[in-house]
């Protein structure tokens, strides 16, 4: 008896754990059933809202506009706000700097006095720039102004070469005093030495001194003018050299001289670049000097800005402008080739110099 009382114990614990089992699976088919139904309203309810175009969430997006949504995004992301300066300050750069010249390429091929902004191309005409050529001597002007600035930019780099090591590289009484002293020349503006150097280059003070309509009338006041800055530019960067250097290339048996332009000068290219592209570019454009120590004709030795001149005075009966700025565009491209061969030069010189190390 106590056999059956307990195989009826176990059968009836068995039927309730099935029992249980059975609710517990129906009420997690339940749940199943009741995600699914939640799921089911969740994707009806989302693309209700992506059908809807005119909802909430789409009118709060359109309400805050392009700026505001770029403004939220560049919160987020400060490199934005870094980009948008560079982009508008390269443009603002480029659009003031670059418009002239368009505007004076404009002007050179346009007829007649007709300028509009975009030229349509039957109103192209490239006649100026022949013209340039047959009005006046212009390719004698070009090689005038060529020729002054070699000169004047070998001259200068070469002197300057010479003062720099001294400044630079050697220690002696009153080098500071004697660097400000030369500095100081540059100060002064150029028409405080006109009048003097006209008198001495036209006979006046020395009877043998005629320099008037020259090329040393040109080159000697140039070479005043632009020499203290490459000096000031040079002795920065001779400063920099090791010492060391220099004495393996004496212990070699070099001289000074010798170290300066098979040492020194090497390894300060970059400095010397930039003195020699900043003299060159200022003596190919210089005008007061060029102006008054000559009778402008290119027999004369007067540079590019004196042809110019003369084109404004070879028109018959008025001012052909068209011809003028062709002129000057041409007068321009040397100095833009030289500036765009040598401009890495020219930056990292600029760069350089700036610090001392």
């Amino acid at each position: 008896m106590t056999d059956d009382r307990d195989s009826n114990g176990r059968q009836t614990d068995s039927n309730e754990r099935q029992t249980e089992s059975e609710a517990t699976d129906q009420t997690s088919g339940t749940t199943d059933r009741t995600s699914e139904t939640t799921d089911c309203t969740s994707e009806t309810t989302d693309r209700a809202f992506r059908t809807d175009g005119m909802g909430a969430g789409t009118d709060a997006e359109l309400k805050r506009g392009v700026l505001q949504r770029w403004i939220d995004s560049t919160i987020s992301d400060p490199q934005k706000a870094y980009r948008a300066m560079f982009y508008v300050a390269t443009l603002f750069f480029v659009v003031t700097t670059m418009f002239p010249f368009y505007w004076m390429l404009v002007v050179a091929v346009t007829e007649g006095s007709s300028y509009a902004l975009v030229p349509s191309l039957t109103a192209v005409d490239v006649g100026s720039f022949r013209e340039v050529f047959v009005r006046i001597e212009f390719a004698r002007y070009m090689f005038n102004s060529l020729f002054l600035a070699t000169v004047t930019t070998v001259l200068v780099l070469v002197l300057a070469s010479l003062a720099g090591y001294v400044f630079g590289r050697l220690e002696f009484p009153g080098r500071r005093p004697l660097m400000l002293l030369i500095l100081a020349i540059s100060y002064f503006p150029p028409a405080a030495f006109f009048l003097p150097l006209f008198q001495l280059f036209t006979g006046n003070v020395f009877p043998w001194v005629e320099l008037y309509n020259t090329p040393g009338a040109l080159i000697l006041p140039f070479s005043s003018l632009f020499m203290p800055l490459s000096i000031f530019i040079l002795t920065t960067f001779y400063g920099q050299i090791p010492d060391g250097l220099e004495d393996a290339a004496r212990v070699e048996g070099t001289t000074r001289l010798g170290a300066l332009f098979r040492v020194i000068v090497p390894l300060s290219a970059p400095g010397v670049a930039t003195a020699g592209v900043l003299t060159f570019i200022a003596v190919y454009n210089e005008f007061f000097f060029s102006f008054l120590m000559t009778d402008g004709g290119a027999s004369d030795w007067a540079p590019i800005v004196g042809g110019l001149i003369q084109l404004q005075r070879a028109g018959q009966f008025e001012v052909t402008y068209s011809v003028m700025a062709a002129g000057s565009i041409i007068a321009v491209l040397p100095v833009t080739l030289l500036v765009v061969i040598a401009q890495e030069k020219i930056v990292s010189g600029l760069t350089s110099g700036a610090l001392k190390e």
